[in-house]
Protein backbone atom coordinates (compact mmCIF):
# COMPACT_ATOMS: atom_id res chain seq x y z
CA UNK A 1 0.00 0.00 0.00
CA UNK A 2 1.28 3.49 -0.80
CA UNK A 3 1.51 5.78 2.19
CA UNK A 4 1.52 9.55 1.99
CA UNK A 5 3.02 9.94 5.45
CA UNK A 6 6.45 9.17 4.01
CA UNK A 7 6.45 10.85 0.62
CA UNK A 8 9.35 9.74 -1.59
CA UNK A 9 11.92 12.40 -2.37
CA UNK A 10 10.84 12.51 -5.99
CA UNK A 11 7.42 13.78 -4.90
CA UNK A 12 8.67 16.87 -3.06
CA UNK A 13 9.67 18.83 -6.19
CA UNK A 14 6.25 18.19 -7.68
CA UNK A 15 4.46 19.38 -4.55
CA UNK A 16 6.59 22.50 -4.30
CA UNK A 17 5.65 23.40 -7.86
CA UNK A 18 2.05 23.78 -6.71
CA UNK A 19 1.31 27.43 -5.92
CA UNK A 20 0.68 27.92 -2.23
CA UNK A 21 -2.51 29.82 -2.97
CA UNK A 22 -3.81 26.75 -4.85
CA UNK A 23 -3.36 24.52 -1.83
CA UNK A 24 -4.77 27.05 0.60
CA UNK A 25 -7.82 27.73 -1.54
CA UNK A 26 -8.87 24.10 -1.25
CA UNK A 27 -8.52 23.33 -4.96
CA UNK A 28 -8.21 19.64 -4.22
CA UNK A 29 -8.85 18.45 -7.75
CA UNK A 30 -5.57 19.96 -8.95
CA UNK A 31 -3.83 18.61 -5.86
CA UNK A 32 -5.08 15.06 -6.49
CA UNK A 33 -4.22 15.29 -10.18
CA UNK A 34 -0.67 16.26 -9.33
CA UNK A 35 -0.32 13.33 -6.94
CA UNK A 36 -1.73 10.93 -9.51
CA UNK A 37 0.97 11.96 -11.98
CA UNK A 38 3.56 10.50 -9.63
CA UNK A 39 1.58 7.37 -8.83
CA UNK A 40 -0.60 8.32 -5.85
CA UNK A 41 -4.23 7.71 -6.77
CA UNK A 42 -7.35 8.74 -4.88
CA UNK A 43 -7.94 5.19 -3.67
CA UNK A 44 -4.44 5.15 -2.13
CA UNK A 45 -4.98 8.57 -0.57
CA UNK A 46 -8.34 7.50 0.86
CA UNK A 47 -6.84 4.41 2.49
CA UNK A 48 -4.03 6.53 3.87
CA UNK A 49 -6.43 9.09 5.34
CA UNK A 50 -8.71 6.47 6.87
CA UNK A 51 -5.69 4.95 8.57
CA UNK A 52 -4.62 8.40 9.80
CA UNK A 53 -8.10 8.97 11.24
CA UNK A 54 -8.00 5.59 12.93
CA UNK A 55 -4.68 6.52 14.54
CA UNK A 56 -5.99 9.90 15.71
CA UNK A 57 -9.03 8.20 17.26
CA UNK A 58 -6.82 5.76 19.13
CA UNK A 59 -4.72 8.66 20.43
CA UNK A 60 -7.86 10.58 21.42
CA UNK A 61 -9.09 7.60 23.43
CA UNK A 62 -5.84 7.51 25.35
CA UNK A 63 -5.91 11.24 25.97
CA UNK A 64 -9.48 11.30 27.27
CA UNK A 65 -8.73 8.31 29.48
CA UNK A 66 -5.72 10.16 30.88
CA UNK A 67 -7.85 13.23 31.52
CA UNK A 68 -10.39 11.10 33.39
CA UNK A 69 -7.68 9.66 35.61
CA UNK A 70 -6.42 13.14 36.50
CA UNK A 71 -9.96 14.35 37.17
CA UNK A 72 -10.39 11.41 39.54
CA UNK A 73 -7.19 12.46 41.30
CA UNK A 74 -8.59 15.98 41.70
CA UNK A 75 -11.95 14.97 43.16
CA UNK A 76 -10.26 12.45 45.45
CA UNK A 77 -7.94 15.17 46.74
CA UNK A 78 -6.59 14.28 50.17
CA UNK A 79 -3.91 16.83 50.83
CA UNK A 80 -1.11 18.16 48.67
CA UNK A 81 -0.67 21.06 46.27
CA UNK A 82 -4.00 22.13 44.81
CA UNK A 83 -2.40 24.35 42.19
CA UNK A 84 -0.45 21.40 40.80
CA UNK A 85 -3.62 19.33 40.48
CA UNK A 86 -5.38 22.19 38.73
CA UNK A 87 -2.49 22.76 36.33
CA UNK A 88 -2.48 19.07 35.42
CA UNK A 89 -6.22 19.04 34.81
CA UNK A 90 -6.04 22.22 32.72
CA UNK A 91 -3.23 20.75 30.62
CA UNK A 92 -5.26 17.58 30.08
CA UNK A 93 -8.28 19.59 29.00
CA UNK A 94 -6.17 21.48 26.44
CA UNK A 95 -4.67 18.23 25.12
CA UNK A 96 -8.12 16.63 24.90
CA UNK A 97 -9.43 19.61 22.96
CA UNK A 98 -6.50 19.36 20.54
CA UNK A 99 -7.09 15.62 20.14
CA UNK A 100 -10.77 16.20 19.33
CA UNK A 101 -9.90 18.86 16.75
CA UNK A 102 -7.38 16.52 15.16
CA UNK A 103 -9.99 13.76 14.85
CA UNK A 104 -12.45 16.17 13.21
CA UNK A 105 -9.80 17.42 10.80
CA UNK A 106 -8.90 13.88 9.81
CA UNK A 107 -12.54 12.95 9.19
CA UNK A 108 -13.01 16.03 7.00
CA UNK A 109 -10.03 14.94 4.90
CA UNK A 110 -11.49 11.48 4.51
CA UNK A 111 -14.76 12.95 3.27
CA UNK A 112 -12.95 15.23 0.83
CA UNK A 113 -11.01 12.52 -0.98
CA UNK A 114 -13.91 10.04 -0.85
CA UNK A 115 -16.17 12.51 -2.65
CA UNK A 116 -13.47 13.08 -5.26
CA UNK A 117 -12.96 9.34 -5.74
CA UNK A 118 -16.66 8.57 -6.17
CA UNK A 119 -17.15 11.48 -8.57
CA UNK A 120 -14.25 10.24 -10.69
CA UNK A 121 -15.48 6.64 -10.56
CA UNK A 122 -19.01 7.60 -11.66
CA UNK A 123 -17.66 9.74 -14.50
CA UNK A 124 -15.54 6.88 -15.80
CA UNK A 125 -18.56 4.58 -16.10
CA UNK A 126 -19.66 6.47 -19.21
CA UNK A 127 -16.37 5.60 -20.91
CA UNK A 128 -16.93 1.83 -20.91
CA UNK A 129 -17.62 0.05 -24.21
CA UNK A 130 -17.80 -3.39 -22.61
CA UNK A 131 -21.16 -3.50 -20.82
CA UNK A 132 -20.23 -6.48 -18.67
CA UNK A 133 -17.20 -4.66 -17.27
CA UNK A 134 -19.31 -1.54 -16.78
CA UNK A 135 -21.94 -3.42 -14.76
CA UNK A 136 -19.24 -4.99 -12.61
CA UNK A 137 -17.68 -1.58 -11.95
CA UNK A 138 -21.11 -0.13 -11.09
CA UNK A 139 -21.69 -2.95 -8.64
CA UNK A 140 -18.34 -2.40 -6.95
CA UNK A 141 -19.00 1.33 -6.78
CA UNK A 142 -22.34 0.74 -5.03
CA UNK A 143 -20.75 -1.66 -2.56
CA UNK A 144 -17.90 0.73 -1.81
CA UNK A 145 -20.32 3.62 -1.30
CA UNK A 146 -22.43 1.55 1.08
CA UNK A 147 -19.39 0.54 3.10
CA UNK A 148 -18.10 4.09 3.09
CA UNK A 149 -21.44 5.38 4.39
CA UNK A 150 -21.22 2.97 7.31
CA UNK A 151 -17.68 4.19 7.95
CA UNK A 152 -18.35 7.92 7.85
CA UNK A 153 -21.49 7.51 9.98
CA UNK A 154 -19.45 5.67 12.62
CA UNK A 155 -16.72 8.31 12.46
CA UNK A 156 -19.11 11.20 12.89
CA UNK A 157 -20.98 9.44 15.71
CA UNK A 158 -17.69 8.90 17.54
CA UNK A 159 -16.74 12.50 16.89
CA UNK A 160 -19.94 13.74 18.56
CA UNK A 161 -19.24 11.79 21.75
CA UNK A 162 -16.19 13.94 22.45
CA UNK A 163 -18.07 17.21 22.81
CA UNK A 164 -20.07 16.39 25.98
CA UNK A 165 -16.85 15.32 27.68
CA UNK A 166 -15.04 18.48 26.61
CA UNK A 167 -17.94 20.64 27.78
CA UNK A 168 -17.97 19.03 31.20
CA UNK A 169 -14.21 19.24 31.57
CA UNK A 170 -14.23 22.87 30.56
CA UNK A 171 -16.83 23.66 33.21
CA UNK A 172 -14.74 21.96 35.88
CA UNK A 173 -11.54 23.72 34.83
CA UNK A 174 -13.22 27.12 34.76
CA UNK A 175 -14.83 26.54 38.14
CA UNK A 176 -11.60 25.42 39.79
CA UNK A 177 -9.68 28.31 38.32
CA UNK A 178 -11.47 30.75 40.64
CA UNK A 179 -12.40 28.32 43.43
CA UNK A 180 -9.22 26.43 44.13
CA UNK A 181 -10.01 25.03 47.55
CA UNK A 182 -10.97 21.72 49.13
CA UNK A 183 -14.66 22.64 49.39
CA UNK A 184 -14.88 23.45 45.68
CA UNK A 185 -13.17 20.18 44.77
CA UNK A 186 -15.56 18.23 46.98
CA UNK A 187 -18.48 19.76 45.08
CA UNK A 188 -17.18 18.21 41.83
CA UNK A 189 -17.44 14.63 43.04
CA UNK A 190 -20.99 14.36 41.78
CA UNK A 191 -19.74 14.95 38.22
CA UNK A 192 -17.28 12.08 38.26
CA UNK A 193 -19.80 9.35 37.45
CA UNK A 194 -21.28 11.36 34.55
CA UNK A 195 -17.83 11.95 33.08
CA UNK A 196 -16.98 8.27 33.43
CA UNK A 197 -20.15 7.30 31.59
CA UNK A 198 -19.49 9.83 28.82
CA UNK A 199 -15.92 8.64 28.33
CA UNK A 200 -16.99 4.99 28.31
CA UNK A 201 -19.49 5.88 25.59
CA UNK A 202 -16.78 7.76 23.72
CA UNK A 203 -14.46 4.75 23.81
CA UNK A 204 -17.20 2.40 22.61
CA UNK A 205 -17.99 4.63 19.63
CA UNK A 206 -14.32 5.11 18.82
CA UNK A 207 -13.79 1.35 18.82
CA UNK A 208 -16.80 0.89 16.55
CA UNK A 209 -15.42 3.50 14.17
CA UNK A 210 -12.01 1.84 14.16
CA UNK A 211 -13.59 -1.51 13.31
CA UNK A 212 -15.47 0.09 10.42
CA UNK A 213 -12.20 1.67 9.26
CA UNK A 214 -10.46 -1.68 9.13
CA UNK A 215 -13.36 -3.30 7.27
CA UNK A 216 -13.51 -0.46 4.74
CA UNK A 217 -9.77 -0.57 4.07
CA UNK A 218 -9.94 -4.33 3.60
CA UNK A 219 -12.72 -3.96 1.05
CA UNK A 220 -10.84 -1.28 -0.88
CA UNK A 221 -7.67 -3.35 -0.97
CA UNK A 222 -9.51 -6.46 -2.11
CA UNK A 223 -11.34 -4.44 -4.76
Amino acid sequence: MKRLNFVPSLLFPVLFLLPLSLLLSGCQSAYYSTLEKVGYHKRDILIDRVEDTQQSQEEAQQQFQSALEHFQAVVNFDGGELQTLYDTLKADFDKSQDAAEEVSSRINKVEDVAEALFEEWEGELALYQNQSLKRDSERKLRQTKQKYQQLITAMRRAEKTMQPVLTTFQDQVLYLKHNLNARAIASLKGELRNIQQDINQLIREMQRSIRESKAFIQQLQQG
